[in-house]
């Protein structure tokens, strides 16, 4: 399958972490306007939109830099769940966490990122996502860390974002370990072995992964808190709509801010355009997220096509 790295390598990087065979890919190059490197997903009709070895050799190698999703679809499990924090000091909200899961007999790896880092817990068998949420949740509320996506500007960040997909849904993708983030052509390694592919990946296939078993007996009578359930209208991330397909605008933005009945964002049309540097063009109804406007005068169809999800004629 490969021939410039291990095939073992890349089998076991594929076992770990690839729950889906789509993906995204960071882009190479800048954004002329924004400056930043933006994920987009590979055409649909088009077959190299499967993840394959030599794909994730690439990624390994840092000729790309490949994004994974979270659920399957068909069975609403993930091989992996991750904590992402990149606000100031989230490196010692991530070692609580780890310490955390530690004292529930959780080994978690701690990989470093450009802004912070992501806590992943490697599962034996795919655990349902809605499972997981539940666990870190529960965590995160157990030493009282903020979590984005209850109004929050600023928190961590949960893989999966949801409990479960509809058909033709994606969730939320996250960049994969190991590889080389494009804005600094940096490669961003686990702290537990040394920084080379093998080492680091026999640290990995040597952790103890989270049972099923064991995560039922750990959310025994707990359930993920009021505001980020499905159907909650204060659910900014996980508000699922009957209209539009089951497009959610806020699997596609994040709020900076809550005030008076909206959640402020920045509109993804100005944004591919190099404009709204104050992320808050994008009104979203904090009661019923499908009323968005963007406030520069991008039309509804102008924003869905900017996210990839364009309306359908």
């Amino acid at each position: 399958m490969s021939s410039r790295l291990p095939d073992e390598l890349i089998d076991n990087y594929f076992r770990l972490f690839v729950n889906r065979r789509v993906y995204t890919v960071q882009s190479a190059r800048p954004h002329p306007n924004s400056g930043k490197h933006y994920y987009y997903r590979p055409k649909e009709q088009d077959r190299s939109c499967l993840l394959t070895g030599k794909a994730i050799e690439d990624h390994l190698l840092g000729e790309v830099t490949i994004g994974l999703y979270v659920i399957n679809p068909k069975t609403q499990r993930c091989k992996w769940a991750a904590i992402d924090a990149d606000y100031a000091n989230s490196l010692a909200d991530l070692l609580k966490l780890q310490w955390e899961l530690k004292n529930d007999g959780i080994e978690a790896a701690l990989e470093k990122s450009r802004r912070g880092g992501h806590l992943w817990i490697l599962a034996e068998t795919p655990l349902l996502a809605s499972d997981c949420r539940v666990y870190i949740h529960s965590l995160a509320g157990r030493l009282k860390l903020p979590v984005r996506g209850t109004g929050l500007a600023e928190g961590i960040e949960i893989f999966p974002r949801q409990s479960f997909l509809r058909p033709g849904e994606f969730g939320n993708a996250i960049r994969g370990p190991l590889g080389v983030h494009q804005a600094n052509k940096k490669r961003y390694f686990f702290y537990g072995a040394d920084y080379t592919l093998d080492a680091q990946m026999s640290y990995l296939k040597g952790l103890d992964k989270l049972t099923e078993e064991r995560l039922k007996s750990l959310i025994s009578g707990m359930a993920i808190p009021e505001e980020m359930r499905e159907g909650n209208p204060k659910a900014p991330s996980e508000t699922f709509t009957r209209s539009a397909q089951g497009f959610r605008i806020l699997d596609h933005v994040r709020p900076i801010r809550k005030s008076g009945r909206n959640y402020w964002a920045q509109c993804p049309s100005c944004a591919l355009d190099g404009h709204d540097r104050g992320h808050d063009n994008l009104a979203i109804a904090i009661d019923d997220p499908r009323k968005y406007k963007c406030w520069a005068g991008c039309t509804r169809e102008m924003i869905r096509e900017a996210v990839g999800r364009p309306i359908k004629q």
